[in-house]
């Protein structure tokens, strides 16, 4: 396998776990054939053109026509998905919560330690909102590996940064998540399928058995990744020292106008953002509900609190637009891929085929890979609600299934297959400077471990 740029190489003798030796096969398939996620999404739409052609009968003149009218359908939520990334790097990079991660990088004093650390960090990050999450894991895999370095610990960098990645498997779970908080808002597009009702976040996001199976998952995954990790005469891959991100400029200028006075006052933030928190104290108060605006709303609100004035803001602005580019510009060529399955009824197919060998009990397990295969062609919890979402609630009010199992399990399928689809690690491996290829074998062995907790939960709660 060949080194990763940025980085120096020690260990070479192959020893390690029996796990960890059966993943070597695994990692070097994927550096060897996995290309870039612009690449794959490229690839994948002529893959899904091709599916449907075969499996729906629909001519190339009207799958080109729903791939073409499929391309602006996400632009509401790729906004509030793009804000969603947006303030979760701007927040993750504000001067509190560096100093915090700089302080939490010092925290492991072994290898073994710092792979659980950052998961766990990186999962708890993501519960609160997957953009965060996201930021943190690959910022906090460079703390921890730079850190380590000068400690003299021997830190495997993609191992790290896989284990900030796999922080985000949960993130359906938490906060942000795209799916509950739809089903939560009147008027949405959820709503005619649950019969003009609502399904509040009590009984989906914040209900007891969802919180324990996300408590489970960072048990299992973390004990997984302490597992499938380098030790021994284990090859590892060193973050340069230099590779850290060590400059102090926080966007501060030169003040010399008055108006420059003002851009440099912490003033004009504090107070924008205090009218945001008495919004969102007001929203709560008069009834209103939690939805993916006042999530976003929130976090700006925090940002500005946190920020020392506008130049500041600024500055970190324009940095994490640079992490946003390219998802917003591969989210039209998903949202293609979307009206592909949508206009030619591909979607219906493979939902069908699980839904059709289903019962009470296993339909949330057969949804939950239902939803995982569907993921893995569309990589947007939002978007993917917006055409499962409606079929999944039909099917299991049909056999009698609690609509919040059903949300939930088209949730963990959304969440589940994200660690093998190389689309929202791009902020992250672009923060880490790797590829997906260096941190897919290790997220292979994330999938298989969050599979089985998120099966056991929805087989336990159907009982």
């Amino acid at each position: 396998m060949s080194s990763t740029p940025g980085s120096t190489e020690t260990r070479p003798r192959p020893e390690g776990t029996p796990l960890s030796r059966a993943m070597r096969p695994v990692n070097n398939a994927v550096e060897r054939f996995i290309p870039s996620s612009l690449v794959f999404s490229i690839i994948l739409t002529f893959v899904v053109a091709l599916l449907a052609l075969l499996l729906t009968g629909t001519g190339p003149a009207d799958l080109v026509v729903a791939w073409g009218e499929g391309l602006a359908g996400l632009l509401d939520f790729i906004t509030q998905m793009a804000l969603i990334l947006l303030l979760g790097h701007i927040l993750a990079n504000t001067g509190p919560v560096r100093r915090l991660l700089a302080f939490l990088g010092g925290v492991p004093r072994t290898p073994l330690a710092a792979y659980v650390f950052v998961f766990v960090v990186a999962a708890v990050a993501s519960l609160i909102t997957w953009g965060l999450g996201l930021v943190v894991g690959a910022l906090l895999a460079k703390e921890v590996a730079a850190q380590g370095r000068e400690r003299g610990l021997a830190l495997h960098f993609p191992m790290l940064v896989a284990s900030g990645f796999a922080g985000f498997v949960v993130w359906h779970m938490g906060y942000s998540g795209s799916g509950p908080l739809t089903a939560a808002t009147e008027g949405s597009f959820l709503t005619e399928s649950l019969g003009g009702q609502t399904v509040p976040i009590t009984e989906t996001t914040f209900s007891s058995w969802n919180m324990l199976a996300a408590v489970a998952t960072i048990v299992v995954v973390g004990l997984a990744l302490f597992l499938v990790a380098p030790r021994g005469g284990d090859r590892v891959v060193e973050l340069e020292v230099d590779a850290r991100d060590r400059d102090d400029d926080t966007g501060q200028e030169e003040v010399v106008t008055p108006a420059d006075r003002l851009d440099a006052s912490r003033l004009p933030t504090l107070l924008l953002g205090l009218m945001l928190v008495a919004y969102l104290v007001l929203h709560f108060a008069r009834g209103g509900t939690l939805t993916l605006d006042t999530v976003n709303w929130s976090f700006l609100a925090l940002i500005l609190l946190l920020v020392r004035n506008p130049f500041e803001l600024i500055h970190l602005t324009k940095e994490a637009a640079s992490n946003v580019g390219e998802i917003l510009l591969q989210f039209p060529l998903y949202a293609g891929i979307l009206g592909i399955m949508t206009g030619s009824g591909l979607i219906q197919v493979f939902s069908d085929a699980f839904v059709a060998i289903s019962n009470p009990v296993t339909f949330g397990v057969l949804a939950l890979l239902s939803a995982g295969l569907v993921n893995f062609f569309v990589p947007s919890g939002g978007g993917q609600f917006a055409v499962q979402g409606p079929i999944m609630l039909q099917a299991g009010a049909e056999l009698g299934v609690d609509p919040a199992i059903t949300i939930m399990a088209v949730s963990y399928g959304d969440q589940w297959t994200n660690m093998v689809q190389p689309f929202w690690a791009i902020p992250l491996l672009a923060i880490a400077g790797l590829k997906m290829r260096d941190i897919l074998g290790y997220t292979t062995m994330v999938l298989l471990a969050s599979g089985l907790v998120f099966a056991a939960t929805l087989v336990l709660v159907s009982l």
